[in-house]
């Protein structure tokens, strides 16, 4: 939120929609959280309403114009716009036929304490890990579990079946950049475990995936640039809970990650924001009741969301809906192996997803066209043809495809 992103629009034009986009009402820096502070309406805005007002007023806008109405209206976004996505399908469920939810920020709450867990892990220098050791880190990880299935690659398959331990870099010597220090050791496992209450043990989010610790990308993207940063108390994860919690919650904006206390401030963020930001309700009977479909994609490596908090909130679904294949009817849930944030990675990452380099515009490489297949043919995916570019740069070449199932 805070700004409109008119590339988005213009390329979803380009594609014949007549688009809407909103700043969620408020402008500022990705990282900026300010306008909070003293404004709960606008902490409402950003939650829910403006995605929403957006909707009704555009549609009204479109019919005006075209002197007819819509045929179908879709969604589509990543991240915070995959938190938008789902909260639309739970609390609008009329407002769109087709929703395409990219690595949805939807646990806000949950993913803003991984956040602090991560930067506190990060935070002291003896613990923080230079670019060199991420890079032994990430290969030790790749070589105990990057041969799933018979097949060797250069990112983990399945990351549920593996079980890397990262003790085994342990420094049995001088410390150097192909070992880990004891503290090191210890950050990454609280990483690899996700924030617990240090009393109850409760786990209050769930933990990230091996493998992508060395990947590069743009700020945004790479698991590198939120976990780790430039430095201690300078990653995405030090600055985005900063913010949110110094201005959505405690609305000082003096506060630091480094005071987010995991026993007694989670039940006071909850209270305070957890009804209006989480988009977690499990209940879509009225979104299937409506014909809506939804399909949510995650990459394995995401160092934003993690990968599991889609698994889970699909496995909630499916249990209050009552079973798979009711689920599978009108939502279904594709996990990206190698992939980080929205895009990207090691693994096979570009299938119509946030990262459109060039996808093909079919519903078996494009997930977007799949979604659309589905809503106006009534052909759900069965599976969708990721592709790996060499260099993530679709004019040098394929260098992979692998199904996404």
């Amino acid at each position: 939120g805070g700004s409109i992103n008119l590339y988005s629009l213009a390329s979803e034009m380009k594609k014949g929609f007549a688009t809407a986009g909103t700043d969620d009402g408020h402008e500022g820096q990705a990282t900026d959280g300010s306008w909070a502070i003293g404004h709960p309406e606008k902490v409402k805005d950003f939650g829910y309403r403006a995605v929403h007002e957006t909707n009704v007023k555009a549609k009204k806008i479109i019919g005006a114009f075209y002197q007819k109405p819509f045929r179908y209206a879709y969604f589509n976004g990543c991240s915070e716009g995959g938190r938008e996505a789902l909260m639309e399908a739970q609390r609008f469920p009329n407002d769109f036929d087709g929703i395409l939810a990219g690595a949805p920020a939807h646990y806000w709450t949950q993913l803003m304490a991984a956040f602090a867990w991560n930067a506190q892990a990060m935070n002291d220098p003896a613990s923080f890990l230079s670019p060199a050791k991420r890079v032994a880190l990430e290969n030790a990880a790749v070589a105990a579990c990057g041969t799933q299935g018979g097949v060797t690659d250069k990112f983990i398959e399945d990351p549920v079946g593996c079980h890397f331990d990262p003790s085994t870099l342990l420094c049995k010597g001088a410390d150097s950049d192909t070992c880990l220090t004891a503290g090191q050791v210890d950050a990454i496992k609280k990483i690899y475990a996700g924030p617990t209450d240090p009393v109850s043990g409760k786990q209050i989010s769930a933990g990230y995936e091996p493998g992508s610790e060395a990947e590069p990308g743009p700020p945004g993207i790479s698991t590198a640039s939120y976990i780790f940063g430039a430095g201690p108390g300078i990653s995405l994860d030090a600055m985005f809970s900063s913010s949110f919690y110094g201005a959505f919650v405690f609305e000082d904006p003096k506060w630091k990650f480094t005071q987010l206390n995991f026993e007694k401030d989670i039940v006071t963020v909850d209270t305070k924001v957890g009804s209006i930001l989480n988009a977690s309700n499990p209940n879509l009977t009225a979104f299937r009741a409506h014909g809506g479909k939804l399909i949510q994609y995650h990459g394995w490596n995401d160092g934003s969301p993690s990968p599991l908090h889609s698994v889970d909130y699909y496995q909630s679904v499916s249990s209050k809906i009552g079973g798979l294949d009711k689920t599978q009817d009108f939502y279904r849930l594709f996990m990206a192996p190698g992939m980080m944030h929205c895009g990207l990675g090691a693994g096979p990452n570009n299938f119509g997803n946030l990262m459109d380099l060039a996808a093909p515009n079919d519903p078996e490489h494009n997930i977007f066209v799949a979604l659309q297949s589905w809503v106006e043919k009534d052909l759900p995916p069965k599976r969708i043809i990721a592709t790996k570019y060499n260099g993530d740069d679709p004019t040098k070449g394929v260098a992979m495809t692998r199904p996404l199932c």
